[in-house]
């Protein structure tokens, strides 16, 4: 191994120990003390609860992690949006888990807490997979009701998709471990099935304090809408159950029930490890963002056998296509190569970038795939497209847009892997979050933005020096200096992977070494949803 190898393996390992840091501290939720006051109620926390619920030593995903990250300080902050969402297994059926975390702001919905459970949802209903809402939330979060409460994406959209959902044949079962009040008791009485923890749940569309207000009725919260009431007066719930594992107990008996489902009919064989050692990834991977490095020994490391045949190899050199197999699943992945190659006529071609013959060979590739029914896997590392008068004069938006065109009208299922830049159209072509990949993931490593971030800076720059200038200001080396400083700190905030998930603009911040454990478990899932589309083009310029 050469000396870059080990600077870059240095790097990245320190970079996947800060991702493992922050992961340890979105665990605890809303902490030490709000832990212990829910566990003193005889609860499990969230996590517990979807531990206990998951086949043991099975693997699971965690969809939204960082949800929240560094947001709403000014009201405490949202670990992970305060709600859990994972896939896993229940007796051997792969299945999403949705539990509020009761320890941050009692389960409370903030407006990423939504946004995060209409993504669980969606991906419930692409893949028609059973969804299991673990219920112990106060509602809305008061606050900030304004963000949370009457848009399209907003609260009401929960319900909206259970009732979608259900007319689709979705398995949809709810357990109220906790409080679940207002708006939100609609949640699990419009799932196929319901249940409730005696003595700590509790449904109700007003609590006690609010009917005293309201109606004047003296009543107590459990007589009100406990699980005696909802199980023998009611018949709001369909169970009652003793405590947490009681309930949980439950739906690993319903789910055991479930019938099989029609495949789509994706292709799997006996899965096999790569013979290049994965662990190489840290040392490939570049430092510096600028550097150059050979796609192709990520991929070696990350499919089965190091095995993957090549579409087009000596043509549009700036994309890898290649037939490969992760975990047993066959897939066509669609790489960038960050690398400087030449092309046929002997001309450099930047690496990262999108040149129109790599996008012509992209545009081609996908098109096989969705003929052979094959999965898309997009490994991004790039730039944008190629810029100057001779890629306009040769079509760069013509071949650009043809590739745009085809990931938009892709029947088969993709996955994203951002492991490095994730810049401007270029993330649109590589199949970003705008364009449906059923996962979207990214290492440490990556970055998302409109530009690089030394190319922003320089424009931002330009932008607030003119204003400065126009104010009457006088700009001196150092101050310019400064003020590039600033911008260029705000901007690789922004860029951070962190940033991105905290959004959800990507499902989460991933060990490199867990890539082909979410690409097969995306698969899986996907094969629970047979193609009813046609792969169609549309109208568009050859």
């Amino acid at each position: 191994m050469d000396i870059n190898f080990n600077k870059n393996e240095d790097f990245n390992q320190l970079q996947l120990s800060e991702l493992k840091k922050k992961l340890l501290k979105v665990y605890k939720g809303g902490g030490d003390s709000s832990i212990e006051k829910h566990k003193a109620k005889g609860k499990l926390t969230a996590r517990e609860r979807v531990d206990y619920l998951f086949d043991k030593n099975s693997n699971s995903i965690e969809i939204g992690a960082f949800a929240g990250d560094e947001m709403y300080k000014e009201h405490g902050g949202c670990p992970s949006g305060g709600v859990i969402v994972k896939i896993g297994y229940i007796k051997g059926k792969q299945c999403i888990v949705v539990a509020n975390d009761a320890t941050v702001k009692a389960g409370a919905w903030f407006p990423i807490t939504g946004k995060k459970n209409l993504r669980a949802q969606e991906i419930s209903i692409e893949n028609k997979l059973p969804i299991i809402y673990l219920v112990d939330s106060a509602g809305v979060y008061l606050p900030m009701q304004d963000e949370i409460f009457p848009d399209k994406e907003h609260f009401g959209r929960i319900f909206r998709n259970n009732a979608i959902m259900s007319s689709l044949g979705i398995t949809q079962i709810s357990a109220v471990m906790g409080s679940c009040v207002a708006g939100g008791a609609y949640l699990p009485i419009m799932s196929d099935e319901a249940m409730i923890v005696d003595k700590t749940g509790s449904i109700f569309l007003a609590g006690s304090y609010l009917v005293k207000a309201a109606i004047g009725e003296s009543i107590d919260n459990e007589t009100l809408g406990g699980a005696k009431t909802h199980c023998e007066i009611s018949g709001v719930t369909d169970y009652k159950a003793k405590d947490d594992y009681d309930a949980l107990d439950k739906i690993k008996f319903i789910i055991d029930k479930i019938g099989d489902f029609d495949k789509a009919g994706f292709s799997r064989s006996e899965s096999k490890l790569p013979l290049e050692d994965p662990k190489d990834i840290f040392g490939i991977l570049p430092k510096l963002r600028t550097d150059q490095y050979e796609i192709r020994g990520i991929i070696e490391r990350i499919v089965d056998n190091s095995e993957f045949e090549e579409y087009k190899k000596d043509y549009g050199k700036t994309i890898v296509c290649a037939y490969a197999r992760i975990d047993g699943w066959a897939v066509g992945i669609i790489a960038n190569q960050r690398k400087v190659v030449k092309n046929a006529n002997k001309e450099m071609q930047f690496g990262g970038v999108i040149y129109s013959d790599s996008a012509d060979k992209a545009t081609r590739f996908i098109a096989n795939c969705n003929q052979k029914k094959i999965p898309l896997v997009f490994l991004q590392d790039v730039t944008g497209f190629m810029v100057g008068s001779k890629s306009e004069h040769g079509g760069i938006i013509k071949d650009g847009a043809k590739m745009v065109n085809a990931v938009s009208n892709s029947v088969v299922p993709k996955f994203t892997i951002i492991i490095g830049n994730s810049y401007g159209a270029g993330n649109y072509a590589m199949c970003g979050k705008a364009y449906d990949p059923r996962l979207i993931v990214a290492w440490p490593s990556a970055r998302l933005a409109v530009m690089g971030g030394e190319q922003a800076a320089k424009v931002l720059l330009q932008i607030e020096t003119a204003s400065l200038k126009k104010k009457g200001e006088k700009i001196s080396n150092k101050k310019e200096q400064e003020i590039l400083q600033s911008i260029q700190q705000r901007y690789d905030t922004q860029t951070s992977p962190y940033y991105a998930a905290a959004r959800l603009w990507t499902d989460a911040v991933i060990n490199p070494l867990d890539t082909r454990k979410w690409v097969s478990m995306g698969i899986e899932a996907a094969n629970h949803a047979p193609i009813k589309k046609q792969f169609n083009l549309g109208i568009i310029q050859v």
